[in-house]
């Protein structure tokens, strides 16, 4: 149902309201919220038309590069502006979702920085991004603490939290239950408008930086709309130029060409770069799927000591560190195995070694999913980097190439991963559709990019007709077999009653249309939004 909200222009499309909507979603917030819309919406539709443009380059065989006409750029002296203080120290980041239980979680866990999540660890209903948005400005006035009705337990935000970061939805995403003019609203605005619009100058009465992680950009050109939208959000709402603070996710192909260029648009309100690891691949897939020369191995062995994905980190820290900007590294997903002593010392390990190479590589940071990581990660760190970061660690000796960039990881393509891909996919998009976004399988904690991977690797290696490891094919009819094999397993893992009760008929005709397709979807959630409330 269509209601008119109280300010001209604005339509809000929900079927079942939040209980904190009309604080929210009140006449000001609406106002605010549409003049962003207004005057940056078109732009934003103009640069996703440039990047299908520019897909049907890279279908057609061109391959991705530095650009030739901001090389002085990439060549002048200059910096980003100072960082601030409560920003100076980010070794361990956790993210998730933004329901009111992880936010004080997050905040006590006792890492540096908690990113709350409105894109990938959150299913975008319009109940939970409301509720996300409440719990938020509950967040700064001081009311967040709550008693879990289940179990009885206080939860309650201590002394010297995390430093919070959001992260509202890529340009990408759209907000349709929002029309502004008639027009769905652009998701990102939404969830940036409305977090500045009730938290930022509460938050800054309290001595914290308004910082955001900024996600799925692939240009320097969106990165320059970025900066417009924060210089006309800070005067606005009377707010100090160059006082919201921003972390570029480089998490697609094409925008880690483009690191030293997104870093000089934003120069003003830009703190630094962060590895996006698993939307990266994802983008790598993506961008470069249809040309043979580019098929990808099992995702286990695309791993961020090898080929694309460590040029692209160490080419991360080096520009970063030129520009006084820090560079973040990626995100450990593994989580604790209960009742299992050796398998979880073995994941720990694993999360041990990775942020040894991050640290030993000159990263400032790194992300974590759960909480029992963060003193594991924060271990490394303060090992290795005893200091608040290491800006100073210039890695003059890395030297990457365009072709380093491109460069793809050795190994085998095998039915074991085209199983994975399935069952994992299809897992995560199924508790997604029921407004789940970060789910834990198979001991790791996974979000929207694991099911982007899964999906865009099946899609490859069927339009490619790739060989597996044991000589086969993969065919339609292959990939058919082995789903119906797959979800017969899940079913009876989880119980039929369970299963059939699920949202697994829709999770798994669209993670098999979309794998089928002829074409290839931009990204997975534009469908699977329109099947959500």
């Amino acid at each position: 149902m269509t209601v008119a909200a109280s300010v001209p222009g604005i339509e809000i499309r929900a079927a079942a309201a939040s209980p904190r909507a009309d604080e929210i979603l009140s006449p000001p917030a609406l106002a605010f919220l549409a003049d962003l819309n207004r005057r940056y919406d078109a732009r934003r539709r103009e640069l996703l038309a440039r990047r299908a443009e520019r897909q049907k380059r890279f279908d057609a065989g061109e391959l991705p590069d530095f650009l030739i006409e901001t090389r002085a750029i990439r060549e002048g002296d200059w910096k980003v502006a100072p960082i601030p203080a409560d920003l100076l120290d980010r070794r361990v980041e956790i993210t998730g979702p933004v329901d009111r239980k992880m936010i004080v979680n997050a905040l006590n866990s006792g890492a540096k920085v908690f990113m709350a999540d409105f894109e990938d660890a959150s299913s975008p209903a319009f109940a939970n991004m409301i509720e996300g948005q409440a719990n938020l400005l509950d967040l700064w006035n001081g009311r967040i603490d709550f008693t879990d009705p289940a179990s009885g337990k206080l939860y309650a935000v201590k002394a010297k939290p995390a430093a919070l970061m959001v992260r509202p939805r890529g340009w990408h995403l759209d907000e349709r239950h929002v029309l502004v003019d008639g027009k769905v609203m652009s998701g990102s605005l939404f969830d940036f408008g409305l977090s500045v619009f009730h938290s930022a100058r509460l938050q800054l009465a309290k001595g914290s930086t308004p910082a955001f992680y900024l996600p799925k950009l692939e240009s320097h050109l969106e990165a320059r709309l970025w900066n417009d939208v924060f210089s006309h959000a800070e005067q606005a709402l009377g707010i100090e130029h160059g006082r919201f603070k921003a972390t570029i996710l480089i998490e697609t192909l094409p925008a880690a060409f483009e690191m030293d260029e997104i870093l000089f648009e934003l120069r003003d309100h830009i703190v630094g770069l962060n590895c996006g690891r698993w939307d990266y691949i994802f983008s790598f897939i993506k961008r470069l799927g249809k040309n043979p020369a580019f098929l990808t191995p099992d995702r286990a062995a695309m791993t961020m000591g090898k080929a694309f994905l460590a040029a692209y980190s160490l080419l991360l820290i080096k520009t970063c560190h030129k520009r006084g900007a820090f560079a973040m590294g990626g995100m450990a997903a593994q989580i604790p195995i209960k009742g299992d002593p050796a398998a979880n010392a073995a994941a720990f390990a694993k999360v041990r070694a990775d942020k040894e190479r991050e640290a030993g590589n000159g990263h400032d940071g790194t992300w974590v999913a759960h909480p029992d990581l963060v003193p594991v990660a924060q271990d490394v760190f303060d090992r290795l980097m005893p200091q608040a970061n290491q800006l100073s660690i210039l890695r003059d000796d890395v030297k990457i190439t365009r072709e380093d960039m491109i460069k793809l990881h050795d190994g085998a393509r095998s039915e074991a991963g085209l199983r994975e891909n399935i069952r994992v996919g299809v897992q995560y998009l199924e508790a997604w559709l029921r407004g789940r976004g970060a789910v834990p399988l198979y001991n790791l904690m996974e979000d929207a990019a694991t099911a982007e991977i899964s999906r865009a690797q099946v899609w490859q290696w069927l339009h490619l007709k790739a060989k597996l490891d044991d000589g086969r094919v993969v065919t339609p009819e292959l990939f058919k077999a082995i789903f119906a094999d797959e979800m017969a397993k899940v079913r009876a893992a989880l119980g039929p009653a369970v299963y059939d009760k699920g949202r697994f008929a829709e999770a798994t005709k669209l993670f098999e249309d979309m794998s089928l397709a002829p074409t290839f979807e931009e990204f997975l959630t534009l469908p699977a939004y329109k099947l959500i409330d």
